[in-house]
């Protein structure tokens, strides 16, 4: 039997249920990024619609990891996501550490903090990478990767628009996402010829902004109309999901329930803070990439706010916290290395496989949709 949890947007992507995977590449490698080409695929495999974060080494990476998520979803629908910051520091240098040597000359306050930091907690300091930094040229060359494997659907992070790409990418059936804190900015996504907007509320892990999920997409909704909408943050069951849909939008994005998955790899330590943390340590703070971005609290957090310096710009300040992190991370101290993760975490409490999360959701909100109807009287 169909399901009754079908909107338009289903029929425009192919998908069965109007569930998606957030395209979340915190973790630096796919080996150890939320969402593995394994989660990706569950999601798609199950009749949602599954995105890949950028968490590749180098483009090459990047380009084969594409071509295999291809292989494993068989035809279904499936999206890469990756950051397009709307501001972001001018950054001309070839390699992190490059960039690093520029910070220790012109941020010494700064590099005094993330410093103090590592001898605090007994640290070794690391090397920061040679990777390429985030850069105007770096993302256009992302993009050529995106357009040669002609991905279905590309999402576009933080805030700019995509549209150095979105003529080219219509013209071989592509749909681009836009992600959205504000109604401004899904005003300018709409004018840069995107497909589907997601209003993300604060309440999201990642970076996020600071209007509620509940306040934001039917604002959102309103303004873009006919555009379809996604809801986002502090979504992970059933109801959630009806809810989404009574506000107005067509679907929703998932990020933080996934991480509670069989398939994901973010280490048992920050599943852990998601399974066993409450709501409320889940704050937001720009001192991990340099944009505001909820996760599981931590020191770090508290250090740089008795510091009273602002964090840098992004990709600077990310760079400038390598050393500490890489350290961390070398000896299992994943209580000093952000877990961006949203407020749901405090609904969530064991593991389970992502076709399971997300056919328990289907369920409910069809459940809770009837239950609606049946409550009401004429």
């Amino acid at each position: 039997m169909a399901s009754k949890l079908r909107t338009p947007l289903c029929d425009l992507l192919g998908m069965e249920y109007p569930i998606f995977l957030a395209g979340m590449a915190v973790g630096g490698i796919q080996e150890t990024a939320p969402t593995p080409i394994k989660l990706v695929a569950a999601v798609s495999n199950a009749g949602g619609l599954g995105v890949l974060g950028d968490s590749f080494r180098t483009l090459d990476e990047m380009d084969e990891g594409i071509k295999e998520l291809k292989k494993l979803t068989n035809g279904r629908p499936y999206g890469v996501d990756f950051l397009l910051p709307a501001t972001r520091a001018d950054v001309t240098a070839t390699s992190n550490k490059e960039v690093f040597e520029q910070i220790l000359k012109e941020y010494p306050g700064h590099v005094a903090v993330m410093k103090e930091i590592i001898k605090q907690e007994g640290l070794e300091e690391a090397e920061v990478s040679e990777g390429e930094p985030m850069s105007t040229d770096l993302l256009k060359r992302k993009i050529e990767v995106v357009l040669d494997n002609k991905v279905p659907v590309f999402a576009a992070a933080t805030g700019e628009p995509p549209e150095w790409f979105t003529e080219r990418g219509h013209q071989m059936g592509m749909q681009f996402i836009g992600m959205c804190g504000a109604v401004r900015h899904a005003e300018r996504q709409v004018a840069a010829n995107v497909d589907i907007i997601t209003a993300q509320g604060t309440e999201a892990g990642g970076h996020t902004g600071n209007i509620s999920t509940f306040v934001l997409v039917p604002q959102i909704v309103r303004a873009i109309s006919p555009k379809p909408v996604l809801a986002a943050g502090g979504i992970g069951s059933g109801r959630h999901v009806a809810a989404s849909l009574a506000l107005g939008a067509q679907g929703v994005w998932v990020g933080t329930a996934f991480l509670a998955s069989e398939e994901t790899n973010i280490p048992e330590d920050h599943q852990n803070q998601i399974l066993s943390g409450r709501s409320e340590q889940f704050t937001t703070s720009k001192f991990s990439s340099g944009k505001q971005q909820r996760s599981f609290h931590n020191l770090v957090k508290d250090a740089w706010v008795e510091s009273g310096l602002p964090a840098l710009p992004m990709p600077l300040q990310g760079i400038l916290m390598e050393p500490m992190t890489q350290a961390a991370k070398k000896i299992g101290r994943w209580d000093l290395v952000g877990n961006p993760s949203g407020q749901v975490s405090g609904m969530l409490s064991e593991r389970r496989p992502a076709k399971t999360i997300l056919m328990e959701m289907v369920d409910e909100a069809e459940e809770t949709i009837e239950s609606m109807q049946g409550n009401l009287k004429y």
